[in-house]
C-alpha cells in the first residue's frame, strides 16, 4: 500500500524582491487572454498572441474524450500559491517562487509533445465573506487558461488547496454549499468553452492534519467526498451553455488509490461525460520521499497501480485520468526518466493518461519536482519529458 500522495509545498520561498523581478521568456501578457495583443519585452522581439476562439462543443463521452488524450504537464506552485504574508491578490501567483505563467510558457510545453495541462487554482484567498471571487483573479485565472485553450491543449481546471471542505459529516452542508456558490462562478464564467476544458471539482479532499489523512480515509471521509462530488455535478449540469455537456473529474478521498478510498468511492450512473481523477507517487518512498537514499524503483510497484486501477475502474468501462505523478529530483535523472517511461507506458496499456506535477522546484531538500524553467521555457532535465511524449505515443507514431 502507497504511503501517502503529494505534499505541494516544494518550492522554496523567495523574497518579495526577487519574486517580484522575475520574468518568464520575456513575460509577454496579455489584459484578458482573449483577444490578440503584443507585448514589447525587455531584449526580445514582441510576441503576438492570437484570440482566443470557441469550437462546438461535441457530445461525446468522457471515454472517448480521453483516447485523445497523449500525456500531460501541471502548472504547479503558481495559481494554486497561498498563504504567504504580504502576497496578495495577484501577487499570490509568485509567492511560492515561480514567475507568473505566460504563453510562451505553454508553447514550450506544447512544442515537446504534450496534449494536455492541468492548472491548479486556489480560490480562497480570492473570494469575500460570501464567497464571491474577485474579478480581476478570475480575469487572470482566464487569462492563464486561454494561454492552454488556445493553442489547442486539453486543460483542467480545478479548486486546489482549499481550507474548507474537509470531509466531516458536521461540515458536508456548509462545505457543498460554498462548492456549489464557487462552481456556479467558475462554471458561467467559462460556459462557452469546448470540450478541450475539463473542470476538475476537487484537489485530494481529505481529514487534512489527522491519522487519516493520507491512509485511504475512514468512512465518514468516504462518504461526504461523494456527497461533494455530487453537489459539483449537479452544479454544473444546471449551467448553462456548454456546461450540460462539460467533462467533468471526481477525486476519490484524497484522490487516493488505496482500496478503502476506492472501495467506498461511488461513481454515479446515468452521466457519460465523468472521469475518475486519482493521484499516484509510486513507489512512494522513491517518488515523493526525500530521503536522498532511496533513488531506485520496483517497477512491480507502477504495476500494481495500474492494476489497482484497472480493476477497480478500467475495467468497468470508468474512465480515469492520473492528475498528479512525478518523482522528486535526487540526482538520478536516468532513473527518473527511465520511471517516468515505465509508468506512461504502463498506464497507457490500460488508456489512463499521466499529468507531471512540475512544481518548478529543482535543487535542495524539498519535492523538487521540476521539469521546464519558468524563466527560459526551457527543459533542465529534458529527458523526462521525452521518455514521456515516447511512452504515451501510438504505435502508428
Amino acid at each position: 500500500m502507497l504511503k501517502g500522495l503529494l505534499r505541494k509545498v516544494g518550492a522554496c520561498l523567495m523574497t518579495a524582491a526577487v519574486a517580484a523581478s522575475l520574468t518568464c521568456c520575456g513575460n509577454s501578457e496579455s489584459s484578458s487572454g482573449t483577444a490578440e495583443t503584443s507585448a514589447e519585452v525587455s531584449g526580445t522581439t514582441a510576441v503576438s498572441i492570437p484570440p482566443v476562439t470557441h469550437d462546438e462543443m461535441r457530445d461525446i463521452s468522457s471515454a472517448e474524450l480521453v483516447k485523445e488524450i497523449k500525456a500531460g504537464w501541471s502548472l504547479g506552485n503558481a495559481l494554486d500559491s497561498h498563504g504567504v504574508e504580504d502576497y496578495t491578490g495577484l501577487d499570490t501567483e509568485t509567492s511560492w517562487g515561480n514567475p507568473k505563467a505566460t504563453y510562451e510558457l505553454f508553447t514550450a510545453v506544447k512544442k515537446e509533445g504534450f496534449n494536455i495541462v492541468r492548472i491548479p487554482v486556489t480560490w480562497y484567498p480570492h473570494m469575500d465573506a460570501d464567497g464571491n471571487i474577485d474579478e480581476e483573479w478570475m480575469d487572470r485565472v482566464q487569462e492563464v487558461v486561454d494561454y492552454a485553450y488556445g493553442q489547442d491543449f486539453f486543460v483542467i481546471l480545478n479548486i486546489h488547496h482549499e481550507d474548507w471542505h474537509d470531509p466531516y459529516y458536521d461540515n458536508a452542508d456548509a462545505a457543498c454549499e460554498k462548492l456549489k456558490k464557487v462552481w456556479t462562478q467558475i462554471g458561467n464564467r467559462f460556459q462557452d468553452y469546448d470540450d478541450k476544458l475539463i473542470f476538475e471539482g476537487m484537489n485530494e479532499p481529505r481529514k487534512r492534519n489527522t491519522p487519516q489523512e493520507w491512509n485511504g480515509g475512514d468512512k465518514e471521509g468516504h462518504e461526504v467526498v461523494n456527497q461533494l462530488n455530487a453537489a459539483f455535478i449537479e452544479t454544473i449540469r444546471g449551467l448553462g451553455g456548454n456546461n450540460p455537456k462539460r467533462h467533468l473529474m471526481i477525486p476519490s478521498y484524497a484522490a487516493s488509490i488505496t482500496d478503502g478510498a476506492l472501495n467506498d468511492f461511488v461513481f454515479p450512473e446515468g452521466d457519460d461525460k465523468l472521469i475518475v481523477s486519482l493521484h499516484a507517487y509510486a513507489p512512494y518512498d522513491f517518488a515523493l520521499g526525500l530521503d536522498q537514499n532511496n533513488r531506485d524503483y520496483n517497477e512491480n510497484d507502477v504495476k500494481w497501480v495500474m492494476q489497482t486501477i484497472k480493476t477497480h475502474f478500467i475495467d468497468k468501462g470508468i474512465p480515469v485520468i492520473i492528475g498528479e505523478f512525478g518523482a522528486v529530483n535526487k540526482l538520478n535523472l536516468n532513473t527518473r526518466a527511465n520511471w517516468a517511461k515505465l509508468y506512461v507506458s504502463e498506464a497507457k496499456k490500460i488508456g489512463v493518461p499521466c499529468l507531471w506535477f512540475d512544481n518548478g522546484s529543482f535543487n535542495g531538500d524539498g519535492e523538487t519536482l521540476g521539469l521546464i524553467d519558468r524563466k527560459t521555457c526551457t527543459w533542465k532535465f529534458k529527458e523526462i519529458p521525452d521518455a514521456m511524449i515516447i511512452a504515451s505515443r501510438d504505435e502508428s507514431e
